[in-house]
């Protein structure tokens, strides 16, 4: 018996060993420096003085005397409500087509992902010159078929958000693989099914495919919408939060006060309800999945 239980320990110790400088870093990357910015919002902090202690002062500031906080949460949504959609959409559909059995269909798939790995300061400047309202490809194309004024994209307060929305399909490589990987998972029995019984292509693709496919559906989703309220990199390269704010996002602005203003305390509170909004969406979200989300096999 002692020597069992000698034999369990040493086994457990060894996991714990290996797991160890994941623990480590969790601990002082991640946990501590959650643990630190929380302390720091409850208090008022340009790193220079030492902190005085406000309580929820920085929290109350944030959601009612701050027109900037709500600003920015609404570019942030809309940028987040127009971009996730889109991206689902087009990546589902370049899914779909890549997903045929023809030849060089390879080539075509690497092609279509490769954008996704471009770093995100290299396609801000590529998308900054492309969406020039002057000398921009996309104006000289919209010029071409008979648009006579086209967007002034960044230099308009009306089309700069739509910019960066439309900036954002450049990089549905990754969700697309998700979809392929979905699609190909698709047993080609049911399909065979179907056809059988007579269900046309899309018929096939709606009662069949698509609600296998919602297991990806919803970790794509997800992962969109937590990143689509953490952008940053596009409106601070491209148009540092113009014109007028227009396109001033969340983390944008959480940043501000962070590096420019010295405000330590008060963006670790706009950290602190960027997280516990991000988590109340992902919550509702998961929350919806029985009225939508189907494994195969599962129990009805």
């Amino acid at each position: 018996m002692n020597r069992r239980r000698r034999r369990y320990w040493l086994g457990a110790l060894e996991g714990y060993l290996f797991v160890a400088p994941w623990i480590v870093g969790f601990v002082t990357f991640t946990a501590g420096a959650m643990l630190t910015s929380g302390w720091m919002s409850l208090h008022r902090w340009n790193l220079l003085t030492p902190p005085e202690w406000v309580g929820l002062g920085n929290y109350r500031k944030a959601l009612a005397h701050d027109p900037l906080f709500w600003k920015s949460l609404a570019n942030t949504a809309y940028y987040a409500f127009g971009s996730v959609p889109l991206r689902m959409t087009i990546a589902l559909f370049f899914a779909v087509l890549l997903n045929q059995n023809v030849r060089g269909i390879a080539f075509f798939r690497t092609i279509f992902y490769l954008p996704s790995v471009v770093t995100g300061v290299a396609t801000s400047m590529l998308w900054l010159m492309l969406l020039n309202p002057d000398v921009g490809g996309i104006n000289f194309v919209l010029r071409s078929i008979g648009v006579a004024h086209p967007p002034g994209w960044f230099t308009s307060e009306q089309w700069a958000m739509p910019g960066l929305i439309l900036m954002s399909l450049w990089s549905v490589g990754s969700m697309m693989l998700i979809f392929l990987a979905g699609l190909q998972s698709v047993p080609n029995e049911l399909l065979d099914a179907g056809r059988v019984d007579g269900a046309s292509g899309w018929m096939r693709f709606r009662h069949v495919t698509l609600p296998l496919l919602t297991p990806a559906i919803l970790f794509n989703l997800v992962i969109s919408v937590i990143g689509a309220f953490q952008v940053f990199t596009q409106s601070f390269i491209m148009t540092g939060g113009g014109p007028a704010n227009a396109t001033l996002t969340y983390v944008l602005y959480l940043y501000r006060n962070a590096f420019e203003f010295f405000k330590m305390g008060y963006a670790s509170a706009l950290a602190w309800i960027l997280f516990f909004l991000t988590l109340a969406m992902t919550a509702f979200i998961l929350r919806s999945t029985p009225a939508w989300v189907h494994y195969e096999g599962e129990k009805q």
